[in-house]
């Protein structure tokens, strides 16, 4: 068997708090082509603002969706260009001026392509934001020549060559949520350090390993609000490197209850994503105890700072204190880092090759097989 160094996707998880540091001096370098983009299609009264992407990049609209709304006045959504594409006019309105932002590791997927045409196409006063890692990408290439899109490139290392993506997805987390406060920039930078240092940190957590080497079949992760969209995609990350031989499921801690916890037996791992908002977590909290009361799982928790609930739960990684009361937009990235580590161990332990748990060519790291058909509005209509 190789060692871990050895694998593509080890180092790719490992590189992502650097990467992190390089995409925010991206941003500040970039603030004044952003700012002159955004200040007319901000002037629209009525804009309308869809986060777009598929696989992991539908779920970085999702993640970030609810730290954005919270912002300020704008609302953004968050529509799988998955579901634009079979469905466009359900979800591209012709009257209503929309930025649409483009998620995108290589810019190749036949879904991002086709929705952003299908976008000119359907709306009458349309921009567009294209963040993606690959300066070669149709998509890159698309924003070359309009005026209407500008495309912000995530650091070259962030296009991960393994199949699951890690660094793209989390890059490009982070530079929405500093594009979203680009009037206040430096006053965040100082939070993306401090995930960085949280992420290096949780990387080198002894308790992932032996996780990896537990005797679990189903692993359940749960948080609330951003951290709901960290489960998804932590889910989406145990179940690709480990070719489906894992039973995943994600959901928050409120919404667990409400028939998904059906699924829980003593083969069961669940993790919660302990939020740092007092008013979020004790929601959290309140589950963390129900399931220990009932004695039926294993459990594990994130939580930057433990309480009596937290602390005899079966696993609690150790949290750096820098984690401690970070915005849990942010707080999402350090957590992103032992989830991801924790799929890679996982099928690593389980003799799978975590650079390519689908050698059958089940998944690829561009999707293969999609077949975008012509839409005639005309013949619609």
């Amino acid at each position: 068997m190789k060692s871990l160094e050895d694998y593509t996707t080890y180092q790719e998880i490992k590189q992502q708090p650097e990467l992190w540091r390089k995409t925010a001096a991206i941003i500040n370098d970039n603030q004044k082509r952003i700012k002159d983009f955004l200040k007319p299609v901000m002037a629209h009264d009525d804009l309308r603002i869809i986060l777009t992407g598929a696989g992991s990049s539908a779920y970085i609209g999702e993640s970030v969706v609810p730290t954005l709304n919270k912002d300020g006045p704008l609302t953004f959504e968050s529509i799988p260009t998955t579901d634009i594409v079979s469905n466009p006019e359900s979800y591209l309105k012709k009257s209503r001026p929309t930025l649409l932002v483009s998620y995108a590791r290589s810019g190749n997927s036949p879904e991002s392509t086709a929705s952003v045409d299908l976008a000119d196409m359907l709306i009458d006063d349309v921009y567009h934001i294209i963040l993606t890692c690959n300066e070669e990408g149709k998509l890159a290439q698309y924003a070359s020549d309009n005026q209407r899109a500008l495309a912000i490139f995530m650091p070259k290392e962030a296009n991960d060559q393994g199949l699951a993506m890690t660094g793209s997805y989390s890059t490009m987390i982070l530079a929405s949520l500093l594009i979203n406060r680009i009037q206040a920039l430096p006053k965040f930078m100082e939070s993306v350090e401090d995930a960085a240092m949280g992420g290096e940190a949780l990387f080198d957590d002894e308790t992932i390993e032996t996780l990896s080497k537990a005797s679990f079949e189903r692993i359940i992760f749960l948080g609330s609000g951003p951290l709901r969209a960290l489960s998804k995609e932590a889910e989406l990350k145990m179940l690709e490197l480990n070719a489906g031989r894992v039973v995943t499921r994600h959901e928050s801690p409120l919404g667990f209850r409400h028939g998904p916890k059906s699924i829980v037996d003593e083969n069961t791992l669940v993790c919660v994503f302990v939020s740092n908002d007092p008013y979020t977590r004790r929601y959290d909290l309140d589950l963390v105890r129900e399931l220990k009361e009932e004695g039926i799982v294993q459990i594990l928790t994130l939580d930057t700072n433990p309480s009596e609930d937290t602390i005899k739960t079966h696993y609690q990684p150790k949290m750096p204190s820098k984690l401690k009361g970070l915005e849990d937009a942010f707080l999402y990235l350090s957590f992103l880092v032992f989830a991801q580590k924790l799929a890679f161990m996982k099928s690593y332990q389980s003799g799978i090759n975590p650079d390519n748990p689908s050698p059958e060519g089940i998944i690829n790291r561009v999707v293969q097989g999609v077949r975008i058909h012509p839409y005639d509005k005309k013949e619609r209509d």
